[in-house]
């Protein structure tokens, strides 16, 4: 009979031609490390750990394809040109027998709903799935974490504004399957329309000057974004500066906030009452905030916090402002923070407001969701097949945007004007390229010929390109009599 140690031997051979472009991302050593410290073992079976990751990658990479046919993929191309001689590798039941003139101790005989089955180069579809079962959460984590220190150690500046590391945070919704075990665990959510879709929340810290994932969660949809968020905040370093949405507006996130010495900035959420206690110039004041709430007041937390606000009014839209906590004006100036492409010189491209760079985030999720195709293509019926394969996904993202930031940086460009679907689309179709390549051609020629066809999409500059939105010149009814203005202002 085969042995485990043989089927892990073919599909180690496997995981060394699939996925060829992203391979010195993910070393055997920034597996076992990402492990170590989420104190899983490593396993030494055919789905050891390494394996069960770059499945993940697999499933996310063809996610038109059922799991069964990710399995067998890589075995049938490689079949098919005559490189895959995997089956060869091991001897047959009767040869068995004959070694040294002895046969050996038989086996106790396979069920026959044994999932690992007899051929090395098959792993079913229900090992798979017991398997990635028992990939604890943490490991991902760590891997994304690891990730992210790998990819700071080889491009920090990149991350940074002026003193401050550079972080988004925001939350989306995904659409599931409508399978009762997903509806129970992650919950209904109501579209306005009377129908109820399963939908999970995703919660995600994003170095948006590269759309860099770095940390994110997956909760049921009744779990408030800002709950999600607290426990995302506790990895802030000091001297990262958060850039927020109005939804993550609360009294207990900014003091979690400037308790590890970092900062943030948020949109004013209507109805807070400020306490002025200094003017910096115009339309940039210090202010003093008092919760109304009493929860605050038995949190343990301070009773006001002294808060930065600068008001802004973009053309067309009623007037808004940025609440921070960065209180200098040296450190960062009213006109940093808001500063427009509008206000730039004709035919000079000009870099958005500080604050408004938190609008890659919700770049990173559109392609994420849409243009990568994670919503849509969950193929899983329970929550932990449903959390195996976002991890992927986040995980492909991240490779696929690092091979922008390289590409982008050996060719002289922004990694933020290159087009992530080409380049994605480039990926995909080098991938079977890569997998036939012998090692020195994939090294010399394809790797740089695939960063020199990423470069060579870049975003077209449309300045004054508007996608009407019918939703933002509509006075919205807020229920009990109130209504609620439009964000845009009617010519």
């Amino acid at each position: 009979m085969f042995t485990d140690e043989l089927r892990r031997n073919v599909w180690q051979q496997i995981r060394q031609r699939d996925l060829r472009q992203f391979e010195r991302f993910l070393p055997p050593a920034l597996i076992k490390q990402a492990a170590v410290q989420a104190g899983a073992r490593m396993g030494r079976g055919a789905l050891n750990l390494a394996t069960l990751t770059w499945l993940g990658l697999a499933s996310a990479f063809h996610s038109t394809q059922n799991f069964a046919s990710v399995l067998s993929l890589t075995i049938r191309l490689l079949q098919d040109n005559g490189q895959w001689l995997g089956k060869d590798s091991a001897p047959s039941t009767g040869q068995a027998k004959g070694l040294r003139g002895k046969s050996k101790p038989q086996r106790s005989k396979r069920s026959k709903h044994d999932p690992h089955g007899t051929d090395p180069n098959h792993l079913s579809e229900e090992a798979f799935v017991q398997a990635r079962h028992h990939m604890p959460l943490g490991y991902w984590i760590k891997l994304i974490l690891i990730l992210g220190e790998q990819f700071q150690k080889e491009h920090g500046p990149l991350l940074h504004w002026k003193s401050y590391r550079l972080l988004a945070l925001d939350g989306s919704c995904i659409q599931l399957p409508g399978h009762a075990a997903l509806a129970e665990h992650f919950g209904r959510a109501s579209n306005g329309h009377g129908s109820r879709t399963v939908q999970a929340r995703m919660v995600m810290l994003q170095f948006p000057l590269v759309r860099l994932p770095w940390l994110y969660e997956l909760s049921g949809i009744q779990e408030g974004e800002r709950t999600v968020a607290q426990r995302l905040l506790n990895h802030l370093r000091p001297q990262d500066l958060v850039l927020m949405d109005r939804g993550f507006w609360s009294y207990g996130l900014f003091w979690q906030i400037a308790g590890r010495q970092s900062f943030f900035a948020v949109r004013l959420m209507k109805g807070v009452k400020f306490k002025t206690v200094k003017h910096l110039g115009c339309k940039d004041r210090l202010v003093s905030w008092t919760p109304s709430e009493r929860k605050w007041r038995g949190a343990g937390l301070p009773a006001s916090i002294q808060l930065r606000v600068i008001d802004y009014q973009i053309k067309g839209f009623r007037p808004s402002a940025i609440v921070t906590n960065v209180l200098s004006a040296r450190s960062i100036s009213r006109e940093e923070w808001v500063r427009l492409t509008t206000q730039s010189d004709p035919g000079r491209r000009l870099d958005p407001g500080l604050y408004h760079r938190r609008w890659e985030i919700e770049t990173t999720f559109l392609e994420l969701k849409v243009v990568q195709g994670m919503e849509g293509s969950l193929r899983s019926r329970t929550p932990q097949g449903i959390a195996y394969e976002v991890r992927g996904h986040v995980v492909l993202y991240l490779l696929v945007r690092w091979l922008m930031v390289e590409a982008a940086l050996e060719h002289g460009q922004d990694p933020l004007h290159l087009s992530f679907t080409n380049a994605l689309r480039e990926v995909r179709q080098m991938s079977q390229t890569l997998l036939l390549a012998s090692l020195a051609r994939v090294t010399e020629v394809l790797l740089p010929l695939l960063s020199e066809r990423i470069a060579s999409h870049p975003v077209p500059w449309r300045p004054g390109r508007h996608d009407p939105r019918p939703g933002d010149t509509r006075v919205r009814n807020v229920g009990k009599g109130k209504y609620r203005l439009p964000n845009k202002l009617v010519a």
